[in-house]
């Protein structure tokens, strides 16, 4: 377990501000909160995704005497965000940070081992829930490795994957977009957090874990209207594997090649997936709120005028868009995927 940042903690735990929170200061998750940052325990958070779990947590066990703080503010993405000085003084002086791992936040590796270095402690989350390899979803979706995925992992791996030297790692770090993984991540946290939050934390964890459970069904009952032959997905970069293998899709084809947004595609790529879109007749993309790409609208226009459907990627929506936290991020993403895919 975490011991406590601070001994002398006293309270503040916090929601998620809007889009237009300062990329130079952390989201803190209250605006409400009355207690002096200099006598409270901030744990910090790098995404939004992360953060509004690890708040969920916080708000349950209610003892009040921890900061939540996200990193990133909303509609950042997680691939090349880029840490100020000021921010990374106030995490290494939090001591305690929830990250996702697996190289998806490129631009705070060095910050993070720094962390660890110095004796602090950041928990990789993504490396708890048996990643998936880039690239690692059955040919017909409905064939994908239900061991996984059917709530199977009874005791989480603490211990770092071993990543190869190329340069987004070998392992998919896009784990929410499997609740049931996401659900291990709650789950875990509580019980890593009880230094920090208090006893009562591993039951939280279980608590949120368990509300995430019941948002996979709303999910599953949302795509159950897509017909199994129009459970074909074309995305802006490889980053719904995920969502493929616990859910039943195929990915034909990606916009943007490999596991971030930094990659280029070639024009014989590009060409090679138009042709794709064309003969399997996928009547949508699914593009990136953030992110929206002259590729992807380029893509679109090519295949027959296509729509490109915004989809919350990296992050949660700002206030208003009904995808303010992450349960509501995956509901949303997931209407918007069945109505685009049965032409709604």
């Amino acid at each position: 377990m975490i011991s406590p940042v601070r001994s002398t903690a006293v309270l503040s735990t916090v929601a998620l501000l809007s889009a237009c929170s300062s990329p130079d200061a952390p989201v803190t998750l209250d605006d409400d909160a009355t207690t002096s940052e200099s006598s409270a325990t901030t744990l910090f958070a790098t995404t939004t995704v992360l953060g509004s779990v690890v708040d969920d947590i916080a708000r349950c066990v209610g003892n009040n005497s921890v900061v939540v703080e996200v990193l990133m503010p909303v509609g950042a993405d997680p691939h090349d965000f880029a840490a100020s000085s000021e921010q990374l003084a106030l995490m290494t002086e939090a001591g305690v940070v929830v990250a996702n791992g697996l190289r998806l936040e490129m631009g705070l590796g060095d910050a993070l081992e720094q962390i660890e270095a110095d004796g602090g402690t950041v928990l990789h989350v993504a490396e708890w829930v048996d990643p998936l390899p880039f690239g690692d979803h059955t040919e017909d979706g409905s064939e994908a490795d239900q061991d996984t995925h059917d709530h199977a992992h009874d005791e989480a791996d603490d211990g770092h994957v071993e990543e190869e030297s190329h340069e987004h790692g070998e392992y998919d770090p896009h784990f929410w977009f499997d609740l049931s993984r996401m659900a291990l991540v709650a789950q875990q946290l509580g019980n890593e957090l009880e230094g920090v939050l208090g006893e009562t934390a591993p039951s939280c964890g279980e608590s949120v874990a368990n509300e995430i459970l019941a948002t996979e069904e709303e999910v599953i009952e949302i795509l159950s209207t897509v017909s199994d032959d129009q459970r074909v997905l074309v995305t802006d970069h490889e980053a719904f594997g995920y969502f493929a293998d616990a859910y039943g899709f195929d990915i034909a084809g990606v916009v943007i090649p490999g596991g971030s947004t930094l990659a280029e595609p070639s024009s014989a790529e590009l060409a090679a997936l138009v042709a794709t879109i064309e003969n399997l007749g996928i009547p949508a993309l699914m593009g990136n709120y953030y992110e929206q790409s002259d590729l992807m609208e380029a893509v679109a226009q090519e295949s027959g005028s296509l729509t490109v459907v915004p989809l919350y990627v990296g992050s949660v929506g700002a206030p208003g868009s009904g995808a303010e936290d992450y349960s509501s991020m995956m509901v949303t993403n997931a209407q918007l995927i069945a109505d685009a895919l049965n032409g709604s």
